[in-house]
């Protein structure tokens, strides 16, 4: 699989360790990720927004590596925020679980399922 960004001069550039957009050349595989929470495998859900964030992370690692991939194979994540103070915090655990690895990615803002939860992260990954 080929993975090449794409930042179009013409459009906002992108700040903080993504891509306005991203090619895939000879991928066989893609693996939809669903909204991935910030509960461990006991229930727990941690009190602050960056173990919350570290945690959910995790939890997509997980389903990475169940499918024999990676966060090199991360092409696309939504995260949710519960709300926009976390904006900031939110961007700083995405760059320490990444990396200098670019994806592309949404944040919105929105009314989370459960109120303990205050973010939710949903991704696609892409593999030969």
């Amino acid at each position: 699989m080929e993975k090449k960004s794409i930042n179009s001069q013409h459009a906002p550039q992108p700040s903080g360790g993504y891509a306005q957009a991203i090619e895939i050349q000879e991928a066989t595989r893609t693996l939809y990720i669903s909204g991935q929470i910030p509960v461990d495998n006991e229930g727990n859900v941690p009190k602050s927004f960056e173990e919350q964030a570290r945690l959910a992370w995790n939890n997509i690692g997980h389903q990475l590596e169940a499918a024999g991939m990676s966060f090199d194979n991360l092409v696309k994540h939504t995260t949710f925020l519960a709300d926009r103070q976390y904006c900031e915090s939110n961007s700083k655990v995405r760059q320490e679980i990444l990396g200098n690895r670019e994806t592309t990615l949404t944040v919105i803002i929105a009314d989370i399922y459960d109120p303990a939860w205050l973010l939710e992260i949903e991704a696609i990954a892409m593999s030969n």
